[in-house]
């Protein structure tokens, strides 16, 4: 499997997602700078968090423009598989390959563990997880709480689109386990094929049971045993 990561100015978890894919899986990866015009064969792009373009206007908006994301819109339609994380799921939105929008937390910036429940097994990154399955990672963000009409909500639900929702220790939503006021709880979202998804939560710091939890590597090793299928 080789991964794409690309880097925008701001970015600063692309390190993350580099220790994630090469010292823990040891897999191929590549940084791929936001003015590239060429995804160098990459098998999986990873839009990663950070801070692109210091969140002026909103966060993912100008890098939405960057001329990596012709390439990385052109990947994605082709069936290509795009992970955007945090502000990777920001920008993803903001270049319409997902639906909804990031908003504002309803509690300001939030940075903490939080539990999340895979509603889809059957994604390139979910294939080694089962729907049901609880997953322990990090957030980091200020603008994480998604945020759709209700009739699109009701849309994404019937299409499947969901992927991930804050859950409590009992696996079920909650006011309290939901850290931003996302609609629904929803942590994750992808389109229509799958190819796709955002999530606000960080697997790429969920690795290693050192770091708090090893609950990310399920969505890495599912990449890789999508690829390699």
């Amino acid at each position: 499997m080789k991964v794409g990561i690309v880097r925008f100015p701001g970015s600063n978890c692309d390190e993350d997602a580099w220790f994630a894919v090469v010292e823990q899986l040891r897999e191929d990866a590549i940084m791929l700078w936001h003015k590239d015009h060429d995804l160098q064969g990459a098998d999986v792009v990873i839009l990663p968090g950070g801070f692109s373009y210091g969140d002026y206007l909103r966060a993912g908006a100008i890098a939405r423009f960057s001329p990596i994301m012709q390439q990385v819109a052109a990947h994605a339609a082709g069936g290509g598989i795009v992970i955007g994380i945090c502000n990777g799921f920001q920008i993803a939105c903001e270049a319409q390959l997902l639906p909804g929008a990031l908003l504002r937390n309803d509690v300001g910036y939030r940075s903490m563990p939080v539990t999340i429940r895979v509603e889809r097994s059957d994604l390139p990154l979910t294939s080694e997880a089962h729907v049901g399955q609880c997953l322990t990672m990090p957030i980091a963000h200020g603008e994480g709480r998604f945020t759709a009409s209700e009739d699109e909500l009701d849309r994404l639900e019937d299409a499947g689109q969901i992927v991930f929702r804050y859950v409590d220790a009992a696996g079920q939503p909650s006011a309290a386990a939901n850290p931003n006021g996302s609609m629904r709880s929803i942590a994750g979202v992808c389109n229509a094929n799958g190819n796709v998804v955002g999530l606000m939560p960080h697997p790429e710091r969920a690795m290693d049971p050192l770091l708090g939890s090893a609950d990310g590597r399920v969505l890495f090793e599912s990449l890789l045993a999508t690829v390699n299928a």
